[in-house]
């Protein structure tokens, strides 16, 4: 049955692993959300007993190929609603996660289906996260993050992480959009259009380039 709790979990999951390769586990699982970890022990045990999670004691979690596509599902809600509240309404990729947090469990799929089909159907919100399509797929290129990319890399500005208001901000302000061709110069400094951007220093983990 659909539960914004478990949808929670399952984002949460699913977020871990998109723009890195290692696991989540359960310490981490609570950290992100700010819960007891004896509360997210449990919690992962239903959602082992419900098909949508695989975990062992103590181990990482993984997605079921079940809680994959529950996960995906309330992501395409997610980053659609973000995209057509920055396209239609204004609003600055700072300001949309609240309110897509809030209306994701509201819409109805009509609703939801308008409003893909009005904003022609697009594959990345604001930040530059994948929408999933209705199936569940999206399109990822390989990327690397700004913290670990060589001095003189070349690359397109994939995504910029939402989850710091302050710093999408501060990177909105240096000049840099998702989409924009940059050179790397150090973890803090990009090259874009022949003029040097310094950086805060917290983007070398929060800005990724195409590889």
């Amino acid at each position: 049955m659909p539960s914004p709790a478990v949808d929670d979990y399952l984002k949460t999951i699913y977020h871990h692993t998109e723009w890195q390769t290692e696991r989540i586990t359960p310490s981490q699982l609570a950290a992100e959300l700010g819960l007891a970890p004896s509360s997210v022990t449990e919690m992962v045990q239903k959602l082992a007993a419900q098909g949508l999670v695989t975990h062992r004691p103590y181990g990482p979690i993984a997605l079921t190929e079940a809680g994959e596509q529950r996960a995906a599902s309330i992501i395409r809600r997610h980053r659609l609603i973000e995209t057509w509240l920055v396209r239609e309404f204004g609003y600055a990729w700072d300001e949309v996660h609240d309110e897509a947090e809030v209306l994701e469990h509201a819409i109805s799929d009509r609703l939801l289906e308008g409003i893909d089909e009005r904003l022609g159907r697009p594959r990345y919100d604001p930040h530059g996260d994948a929408i999933p399509d209705a199936s569940g797929r999206v399109d990822r290129v390989p990327f690397v993050l700004l913290g670990t990319a060589a001095a003189g890399h070349i690359g397109r500005v994939l995504r910029v992480s939402d989850r710091d208001p302050e710093l999408l901000r501060a990177v909105e302000a240096a000049g840099v959009a998702v989409g924009a061709e940059a050179t790397v110069r150090d973890a803090a400094t990009l090259r874009i259009a022949g003029a040097d951007v310094a950086l805060p220093t917290a983007a070398a983990e929060a800005v990724w380039l195409s590889a």
